[in-house]
């Protein structure tokens, strides 16, 4: 039995990596990068990276991820929602420094490239959660109304960035990269449906009590 859940988790770990990492392996060996220069190539790879944050980060909030207690899997939720954040950072200030009128048009929704919007779009949703997370002791916010908040953005932030990610015709191998997003999309769907069953659970538990 022990047995059978180590190598459970053990699978999931790998099929975790693989799925973050295959991507940017391929994207590594991309034959464009020739023609990119390094602040390029930092900013885009920070974009995949954030990508590959966006999966774990419901993985963890829904505690699929062995070895990891609720409590633990909170606050490494809490942490990579920083690091997801600093990789935006970084990834817009390289595509600023290497064109600024290009981010000045994606920033004001007026590119004319079709997944300019949804990654800025995504960034300031991102940006939002972030700073919402940062303040929400001092603004007193409660578990409930964090919940109002935060699950709509979060649903803006895996829509957008899948979009955002599909759109580019770039450095990333097309099949890897449209198995990442649909694992973004699957893991995301998978814990709105069980956190909300949990609720109801809950709810139709205080009522017979």
């Amino acid at each position: 039995m022990k047995g059978r859940r180590s190598a459970r988790a053990s699978l999931i770990w790998v099929a975790l990596a693989l799925a973050i990492g295959v991507p940017i392996a391929f994207a590594a060996g991309s034959e464009q990068l020739a023609w990119r220069g390094p602040v390029y190539i930092l900013a885009g790879f920070a974009g995949m990276i954030a990508l590959g944050l966006v999966l774990v980060q419901p993985l963890l909030i829904g505690g699929y991820l062995p070895g990891l207690s609720a409590y633990r899997g909170r606050r490494a939720h809490h942490w990579i929602g920083g690091a997801l954040a600093l990789a935006v950072v970084i990834h817009v200030a390289g595509l600023w420094i290497t064109s600024p009128p290009d981010m000045i048009d994606a920033l004001t929704y007026t590119s004319p490239t079709p997944f300019s919007p949804f990654g800025v779009t995504a960034m300031w949703a991102i940006f939002t959660v972030a700073l919402l997370a940062l303040l929400r002791r001092r603004l007193g916010l409660r578990l409930r109304t964090w919940r109002i908040v935060h699950i709509p953005l979060a649903i803006i932030i895996v829509a957008a960035s899948v979009a955002h990610c599909l759109l580019i015709e770039g450095t990333m191998e097309t099949i890897s990269k449209a198995v990442l997003c649909a694992a973004v999309l699957a893991a995301t769907v998978k814990v709105m449906v069980d956190l909300r069953r949990k609720r109801t659970l809950r709810g139709e538990s205080v009522a017979r009590q």
